[in-house]
């Protein structure tokens, strides 16, 4: 198996490409104006405590003072650990006005509202979370394995004596690490103890409000967070972030160094690949099989749906061997599709109807196996009668469609629009409506060129009685700018 990453890097855009065997697998996108701040920590300034709220503004070098309440201040012993559990004390007792805050943002701001902050310091890396005010170590509750969590804690617990860190905080084991050796904790925890040495001569360096940590780039993220042993080349198009990465492979994953190339061609990176032709398919909702069969993909707000069709493969043997082999290839083809439209939640997948149960056994193993390829985390239910998959995806990001898109505004995500006729129809029990309650001799109607096609030629007929059932003349206007289902009723 041949595994790549192509970074293309814009000022405006940074985006990430994992591709397999030269086909597109999963697609990262981070925009410079809608950047996140969560997870940044910041040396801020309490600039108001406010009693009754139990809340605090801390000014850490935004627009708008950020907000932190006193449920989200650490209370620390002698040692600076944090003792958690018991009452919350009085914001007061906690903080003062003036005084100098270690903050880390947890909720963006929104609107009028600043961000929301707490003290509570977390910083993750490939495998785990470095807190750096706690001695606990805790496993991601999506491992269930109880033998794995206990291999996975005595692990942890061996590289943070071999690096002498007892004393210097605190880990949570993340849902990735699961199956991982000694080898790959001990490099996460090497790189913690080198990472807040330097943030606490940061905190100690810097006058508030500063920013003291911020969360890597998604270029830089990348190499933190997509790495695997099987990756063949990383390629970059940009010279001088291809030297960052570069610079730092060579400080924190030295074996990943000779792997990351400069990419200097004339032909855009993503075009080499094809990677934007898969970009613009995974925006729609039909995905073609090799076999002439196809998927449709619907992400609603509650869940997503995926039903599996035959379309113009018709086999070779029998319809239950024609079924099986477009079930087989749709499994396959759909774990792919979740990974690369970045689907997450409760998805439901209509497979066709197959008698054989023991068909039903191997596609159901077929998606196992290919959602194992999987970063998020994903529960699959059997097949059932009806020829029905229930699974859930962990959500580790906004969907594919969700940072892309917006909302149809002619349809408002309905996906679909009222007929010409439809409307049509409405226009007429307007004119009535109009008609009834004011005293005029003419009306005229603005709407789309398409429906005042259809006044004018199938419903001429319509038009001719209604004028002659209300007694006044009815004139028809194209507005340009009006989609099929606006109109307007003007009286003359």
């Amino acid at each position: 198996m041949s595994e790549e990453i192509l970074i293309n890097i814009t000022p405006m855009e940074t985006r990430v490409a994992v591709v397999e065997n030269g086909v597109l697998q999963e697609i990262y996108i981070e925009r410079s104006a809608s950047k996140g701040i969560v997870g940044n920590i910041y040396k801020g300034k309490v600039v108001r405590v406010l009693p009754g709220m139990q809340a605090a503004f801390v000014d850490i070098g935004l627009e708008r003072t950020s907000f932190i309440h006193a449920s989200d201040i650490a209370v620390v012993d002698d040692e600076g650990v944090e003792q958690r559990g018991g009452d919350v004390p009085d914001i007061r007792s906690m903080v003062r006005e003036g005084q100098s805050l270690i903050v880390q943002v947890i909720k963006d701001p929104i609107g009028t509202k600043g961000a929301r902050l707490t003290t509570h310091l977390s910083v993750p890396s490939r495998y785990l979370v470095y807190m750096p005010h706690t001695r606990h170590i805790g496993i991601s509750q999506r491992i269930d394995d109880e033998t794995e969590r206990n291999r996975m804690r005595e692990v942890v617990e061996s590289c943070i004596a071999n690096e002498g860190m007892e004393n210097l905080g605190g880990f949570i084991i993340r849902t990735a690490a699961e199956g991982f050796g000694e080898d790959e904790l001990q490099a996460d925890v090497k790189y913690f103890k080198r990472l807040w040495a330097a943030l606490e001569r940061k905190i100690k360096e810097r006058s508030a409000p500063a920013i003291i940590y911020e969360d890597l780039p998604l270029y830089m993220r990348t190499m933190r967070d997509l790495v695997r042993p099987e990756l063949e080349k990383i390629r970059i198009d940009s010279k001088e972030n291809y030297e960052k990465v570069k610079e730092f492979a060579e400080d924190y994953i030295p074996e990943l160094a000779a792997r990351i190339e400069y990419y200097p061609g004339e032909r855009p990176i993503f075009d080499l690949y094809g990677v934007e032709d898969e970009i613009q398919k995974a925006l729609g909702r039909k995905v073609d099989l090799k076999s002439g069969g196809y998927l449709i993909i619907d992400q609603t707000e509650a869940m997503t749906t995926i039903d599996v069709n035959t379309g113009g493969f018709v086999g070779h043997r029998n319809l239950e061997e024609t079924i099986f082999k477009t079930n087989l290839e749709a499994a396959t083809a759909l774990a792919r599709q979740l990974r690369v439209r970045n689907l997450g939640g409760i998805i439901i997948i209509d497979f066709i109807d197959m008698q054989d149960l023991e068909h039903r056994r191997q596609v159901h193993r077929t998606l196992e196996k290919a959602m194992e390829k999987d970063y998020a985390k994903a529960v699959v239910t059997g097949v059932s009668e009806l020829g029905l998959v229930e699974m859930t995806r962990k959500r580790t990001r906004e969907s594919l469609e969700h940072v892309m898109c917006e909302d149809c505004p002619v349809c408002q995500a309905r996906g679909s629009v009222k007929t010409a006729e439809t409307i049509c129809y409405e226009i007429f029990r307007e004119i009535l409506r109009e008609a009834r309650a004011y005293d005029n001799d003419k009306l005229l109607v603005l709407a789309s060129q398409s429906v005042v096609d259809r006044l004018l030629d199938e419903e001429s007929a319509s038009v001719a009685d209604l004028e002659e059932f209300i007694g006044k003349s009815i004139q028809f206007q194209v507005e340009s700018v009006y989609n099929q289902e606006q109109f307007d009723v003007i009286l003359l």
